[in-house]
């Protein structure tokens, strides 16, 4: 392939282009004898011509697996030095009844962030006490749910939840189990959207603010402190932040002791996956053990117990077992100059697009696409993957390499994508949200139904008037 530049620095170190990192695409994807691409042990294209396109498809026992393992590595890791970890699965990066049942087998809890979450779970068989509401603006309603329900924490966002909390639990005569969320400071390496640590911003309360609130919780017996939780952000590709963010809560934590138990202390999740081939996410094996060690190491230094530990990974668990199927339409060249002489970017249009994947608008996130129904001996052309949507911005894979003769009628595929996909759909342009179906051990089952333009008209009061 004659080097375009246009490309990526990172497009020169690929390989195959048609090939399958093991690293980026669930461990059950392979091409078959015919080229085409099968998960789970079922074809992609058989599961197109029977659901049509976009389509996310769930490698079932890809997400079973990873939520085993993260439990049993950070189990592993705290186990030693006598301490209980509790493994919440972050239901914001994918929620159905049978992932939260999934994750329920697995022995993990679940972390819920709104009333629609809450409901899904208790709904799909999870106990409420293996559940933890958080969010920075929950309603009346929510927390009078949750804490009626017998939800077993509820993370405050702010000063003000501690009365508001407080009240729900005595209106229902319970003692309801809360953390506070502190903003530690610490930036995670990551879009300035997803580090959710800076002081400026909606999240959490500053360590300063600490002492006092939780005094405000302590003074209502409605209450029991679990301890204090951190989130730094999203997509992390190393154990730095988490450690620097451990340390600095366990001075606080230190301090908090003298007045009472603290018994916990929950160090979020965020825990990055590859997008790319080039990308490379730390194993969880690795993670829990710089982690713990830390913590384990900042006790001993502050003279302190070391406390039970929460984590709540969500992207690391669904995202990898993730792979949205399209099918290409118009293909575009576009001439351009550049410093180095004239160049073409290729551009292939699918029939999804910000709909089905915002991420790539929202942080400028980075993909690979893979030709999915067949192999090409085409040379590799440079191109850019674009939705169907009226925005110049509507893009799901901003540089990759197809075999030039990828076009109208193609199946292509894009991995990593179980984690944030279907949860920030939408309907932008009245396009309905793709269905989900999980396969496993050659066999499949819808998680979700794609949705139909019957289910968009039904909410609009207009056309009931007109019929």
């Amino acid at each position: 392939m004659t080097p375009n530049p246009l490309a990526p620095a990172r497009l020169a170190a690929v390989g195959d282009p048609q090939a399958l990192p093991a690293h980026v695409w669930p461990a059950s994807a392979r091409r078959d004898d015919d080229g085409a691409i099968e998960v789970g042990g079922v074809a992609l294209a058989a599961l197109a011509a029977r659901h049509g396109t976009p389509l996310y498809v769930l490698d079932e026992a890809e997400v079973r697996g990873r939520a085993a393992r993260a439990v049993a590595a950070f189990r592993g890791a705290a186990e030693p030095l006598g301490a209980r970890v509790h493994v919440y699965y972050a239901a914001k990066a994918f929620l159905s009844s049978h992932v939260a049942r999934w994750m329920r087998d697995a022995g993990l809890r679940i972390d819920v962030a709104t009333g629609g979450e809450l409901a899904l779970a208790l709904a799909a068989g999870v106990p409420a006490a293996r559940l933890g509401l958080h969010g920075n603006d929950k309603s009346d309603d929510e927390l009078s749910t949750a804490v009626e329900a017998g939800v077993g924490s509820i993370v405050l966002d702010s000063a003000e939840e501690v009365e508001r909390v407080a009240d729900a639990a005595r209106r229902a005569s319970t003692v309801q189990a809360v953390r506070l969320r502190v903003n530690s400071g610490v930036h995670a390496s990551t879009h300035e959207y997803l580090a959710t640590a800076r002081e400026d911003q909606k999240f959490g309360v500053a360590l300063t603010q600490v002492p006092g609130v939780v005094q405000a919780i302590r003074a209502r017996p409605e209450l029991r402190l679990l301890g204090l939780h951190s989130h730094i952000g999203s997509q992390i590709l190393g154990v730095g932040g988490f450690a620097e963010a451990a340390r600095r809560l366990l001075t606080v934590h230190r301090a908090l002791l003298q007045g009472g138990e603290v018994p916990e202390l929950n160090l979020g999740g965020g825990f990055g996956i590859a997008y790319t081939a080039e990308q490379e996410a730390v194993p969880v094996e690795q993670l829990a053990t710089g982690i713990v060690g830390t913590v384990a190491a900042t006790c001993a230094e502050l003279g302190i117990p070391v406390p039970d530990l929460a984590i709540e990974p969500g992207r690391w668990i669904v995202g990898p077992a993730g792979v949205t199927v399209y099918t290409a339409g118009t293909v575009k060249d576009v001439e351009l100059q550049t410093d180095d002489g004239p160049a073409v970017r290729r551009y292939v249009s699918v029939d999804g697009g910000m709909s089905d994947n915002a991420r790539t608008a929202l942080y400028g996130a980075e993909y690979e696409v893979r030709l999915a129904n067949r192999v090409s001996a085409a040379d590799p052309v440079l191109v850019r993957v674009v939705g169907r949507h009226c925005e110049s911005g509507d893009v799901v894979v901003q540089a990759d390499l197809l075999p030039a003769d990828a076009g109208r009628g193609d199946l292509l595929a894009v991995p990593a994508t179980g984690a944030y996909h279907h949860s920030l759909a939408s309907n932008y342009n009245l396009i309905t949200r793709p269905p989900v179906v999980a396969v496993a051990d050659g066999a499949e089952r819808v998680l979700i139904t794609r949705e139909t333009l019957a289910d968009l008209f039904a909410r609009d009061a207009g056309l009931e008037e007109t019929a």
